[in-house]
Order: C-alpha cells, then structure tokens, then sequence
C-alpha cells in the first residue's frame, strides 16, 4: 500500500505545481514488487492521486525504452512520490523519470495572465492532441559565443522572443508543455509535446531546431514518444492483466 500523507505537511513551490514523469515498464515478468503487474492496483495508485486534487495523465509508449508514462502534476511533493510508491507496488518497473515544475518564463514578462496561469495550472490532457512526445533539454554552457548564460538578458530576450513566434505556428497543432528542472534534475527543462497528428510533432521539433536560440544553444536529452489514452486502454497497450 503507498504511504499516507494526509497528516503531513504538503512540500509545494511557492508558485505552479510539482510535475513527474514516470516512464515505466509492466512485461510478462515480474516488476519491482516481485509480482506481475497488476491492473487493479495501478489503477487504485492512480486514482488515489487523482482524489488528492493531482492531475493524472497516462500515454502508451512506443520502442524498446517504455511501455507507458504516467504524467502527474499537482502541489504535493508527497502525493507524487506517493503515486510512483503505488505504482511500483502495483508491479510496473519506473525504468525512467522526470522531475520539475511549472513556470513562467523569465522571458513572458508580456504575456496575459491568463496565459500565465494556464503555463501554470494546466489542464491536461488537451483534447484532440493525441500524439505525444516528451524529452529534456538545457541551454548550452560552452566557453566561448555558445554560452547562453554568458549573453545579456535583451540579446537572450530577442532570441527568446522569435523562438516563441516561430512555435506559434503550430497552434492548432501542438500544444507544448515546458516545466523547469534546474536544480532538481539532469536538465533544466522538460518539454512534453502534444500533437493532432505525430508528424506534428516531428514537423514542430525539425522546424525549431534551425531557430538561433536552439540552433546555436539548445542540447537535448533522450526522447520518447507515443500517445494519449486513459488509464485502461494504456495498460491494455502494455499488457497488463485485470488482476
């Protein structure tokens, strides 16, 4: 059974929400928990988060590095790390994770409030984007001109500035989650991708690597990719028994 927080003090940032990743994987043998998994308890772990005022969204992954991800972002430090205990009891094995934040950007000082709050509180998941993809990335600290953190704050401003016009292109098309992690894990940003279609995605990613501010700057993690789905289709995909 996952740990009961419901006495303990909430770990929360001051602004947004915490965010995890999990990546994870349920084959024939046995998971962490030393049992085949099993669908009845993931489900329970996922919606005990889900009552906690925790969002819950689940993607079947493709290739050989995951079978699913389970995407949860709410206030609570403990909730999330309550939700991965109960999945990993469950059965499935978190092969890969992800740890940050919703932000602002430093760089949005323009943008609406309600813009604001929608980057973050969001609502997930989008309707009609059902192509997923999520992968890191940092700015370049390399010594010399590719050093983002060496540039003024107006040069980074204005980069900054036609990177966020050429993705508006693809509105309607890919709605992009940026969540901070500098200081809490590898990278300092993950960037999950929804998608109508998933050469969307593909189409996005290619475009905005000839932007300067990636181009020039930009080094990314490893990548994965699939779709949406709600919880009982995901673990159909992975081949979770009813159990």
């Amino acid at each position: 059974m996952a740990p009961d927080h419901s006495s303990a003090q909430p770990i929360t940032p001051t602004v947004g929400w915490n965010v995890v990743h999990l990546f994870c994987k349920a084959n024939a043998g046995a998971g962490a928990s030393g049992s085949p998994a099993s669908r009845t308890l993931v489900l329970e772990a996922l919606d005990r988060t889900r009552k906690s005022d925790h969002r819950v969204v689940t993607a079947s992954i493709l290739g050989h590095k995951a079978d699913l991800c389970v995407l949860a972002l709410g206030p609570d430090l403990r909730e999330l790390r309550a939700l991965q205990t109960g999945l990993q009891q469950a059965g499935l094995d978190v092969v890969d994770s992800y740890v940050s934040m919703t932000e602002v950007s430093e760089y949005a000082g323009g943008v609406p409030d309600a813009l604001k709050q929608a980057r973050l509180y969001p609502v997930l998941p989008p309707e009609g984007l059902s192509a997923f993809c999520f992968y890191p990335m940092s700015k370049r600290r390399s010594p010399g001109a590719e050093n983002w953190y060496s540039l003024p704050y107006e040069d980074r401003l204005e980069l900054m500035r036609g990177h966020g016009t050429l993705g508006r292109e693809f509105r309607g098309r890919v709605l992009q989650l940026v969540t901070g992690s500098t200081g809490v894990d590898d990278f300092e940003w993950g960037v999950t991708l929804f998608g109508a279609h998933p050469d969307d995605l593909k189409d996005c990613v290619y475009t905005m690597r000839f932007d300067p501010a990636s181009a020039l700057y930009a080094e990314f993690g490893r990548f994965y990719s699939g779709f949406m789905g709600d919880a009982d289709s995901v673990l159909t995909d992975a081949g979770v028994s009813g159990s």
